[in-house]
């Protein structure tokens, strides 16, 4: 059985579509990963997919979607610290991740925020395979 984990954030446009992009590609067979935003943007934004098309990975494909849109279910909840209480998910194991959300600032900051989530998602994966979640 794979765990369902969803990375949650306000518009779906950077953050938790670079840790749905980075959990996909680390343990895809081991988790069904989901994002989503509570008030999801038009689009994934441009320097998010452009920064993670640097360390080899494509997220072109994925799109903002609404909380509705991702199993009403989930094993982990990650949100990504959007200053928002996201709704009720009933989930196992739920955290916050604390990240500053990179839209609107230069290609930069889009890499820190990268680098950041690349660590905070293998550490969650060696969680689960741990057994520690």
């Amino acid at each position: 059985m794979k765990y369902k984990v969803a990375f949650v954030c306000v518009g779906n446009s950077c953050r938790s579509q670079m840790a749905e992009g980075f959990a996909r590609e680390y343990a895809g067979e081991m988790l069904e990963v989901y994002s989503a935003g509570t008030d999801p943007s038009p689009e994934v934004k441009p320097n998010a997919v452009k920064a993670m098309e640097e360390v080899g990975i494509d997220i072109s494909d994925q799109y903002p979607k609404l909380l509705e849109e991702i199993p009403s279910e989930l094993d982990v909840l990650i949100t990504m610290g959007c200053g928002v209480e996201c709704p009720y998910i009933p989930c196992e194991f739920r955290e916050d991740w604390g990240l500053d959300d990179p839209a609107g600032h230069p290609m930069e900051v889009f890499r820190e925020t990268r680098e950041i989530i690349d660590g905070k998602v293998k550490d969650l994966i060696k969680k689960i395979k741990n057994k520690e979640i």
